[in-house]
């Protein structure tokens, strides 16, 4: 009977170290009795290092695990389970299959969500009024993407190693590289002239702004003189305005005219004395008058005749 007792306390004790060592595990990979859990599909192009009950989380935080993995031809479909009941991911929503480091480690996908946040009565993932179109639903089907790691990067280091060596990549730069130099020297050599050429349009400058400041009197000279000729200029144009005149032209005809008349009468006059002249009777008896006229004067005004 004691045997049987003590039988039965190991068996039990057994049994309890069994569950609880499940229960801890299942704690640990996000499992909860009772939650509500939610599934959600993934279809990856590559999945390395993915397997089933790998964990999955959300901004860092484990909200779940990997149910099954089924590789098909086109792509590989990873069924999650997630835990969290209340989780509620806006749309679009995707999932990254990244290493536990950069280096290596346990493959965990993360999920991303890059829609704007739900309002707070949003419909949880199971019930029936969740709309796929704005959050993800139970048994909803996002896309899957391979996060980088120490593998991929050293592939496509190598891709790219292969492609600069297939053109030629490193001759070409070297070949570059030279061509710089010689444009350089070149450049070099072309900004020397271009300083002693700019050297010499400064002399040339200050040559012609001496040449200018001699010149100024000239051209003040001139200025002065175009002066002149233009008042000039406007003189001859009013002379030629009041000829062409019809009223001044009649007056210049009519004081020509009179001056030839008194021309004419001077000359007859001239001819008239001529004539007196040349009679000698008319000139002793205007010698006689003459004379007669003085003793006339003398007689009447002796006193002012004797001083």
């Amino acid at each position: 009977m004691r045997r049987s007792v003590r039988d039965a306390i190991v068996g039990f004790s057994v049994i309890g170290a069994i569950v609880g060592f499940t229960a801890t595990m299942a704690w640990m990979r996000g499992v909860r009795l009772g939650a509500n859990e939610w599934m959600i599909t993934v279809k990856f192009a590559d999945a390395s290092g993915l397997a089933e009950r790998s964990p999955v989380t959300y901004r860092g935080i484990l909200v779940g695990s990997v149910k099954a993995i089924r590789v098909t031809p086109a792509a590989v479909v990873a069924d999650l389970e997630i835990s969290q009941g209340d989780l509620k991911l806006p749309m679009p929503v995707t999932a990254t299959v990244a290493p536990g480091s950069l280096l290596g480690g346990d493959a965990q996908v993360s999920l991303v969500s890059s829609g704007p946040p739900l309002a707070s009565d949003a419909a949880l993932p199971r019930a029936g009024d969740c709309k796929p179109s704005k959050q993800l639903c139970h048994q909803g089907t996002i896309k899957g993407l391979q996060a980088p790691s120490i593998t991929s990067v050293t592939q496509t280091l190598q891709e790219l190693l292969s492609q600069a060596e297939e053109a030629r990549l490193v001759p070409a730069l070297a070949q570059s590289t030279r061509q710089f130099e010689t444009t350089s020297k070149d450049a070099s050599t072309f900004l020397k002239n271009a300083d002693s050429t700019a050297r010499e349009i400064d002399a040339l400058v200050k040559q012609l702004q001496v040449e200018i400041a001699k010149a100024e009197p000239m051209i003040a000279n001139l200025n002065a003189a175009t002066a002149n000729a233009v008042e000039a200029s406007t003189h001859v144009n009013n002379i030629v305005a009041a000829l062409d005149n019809p009223q001044t032209l009649n007056e210049l005809r009519h004081t020509a005219a009179n001056a030839s008349e008194l021309s004419a009468k001077i000359n007859a006059v001239g001819g008239d004395v001529a004539k007196l002249t040349s009679d000698e009777e008319f000139m002793a008896g205007l010698k006689s008058l003459t004379i007669g006229l003085g003793e006339l004067f003398s007689e009447l005004y002796p006193a002012e005749t004797s001083q």
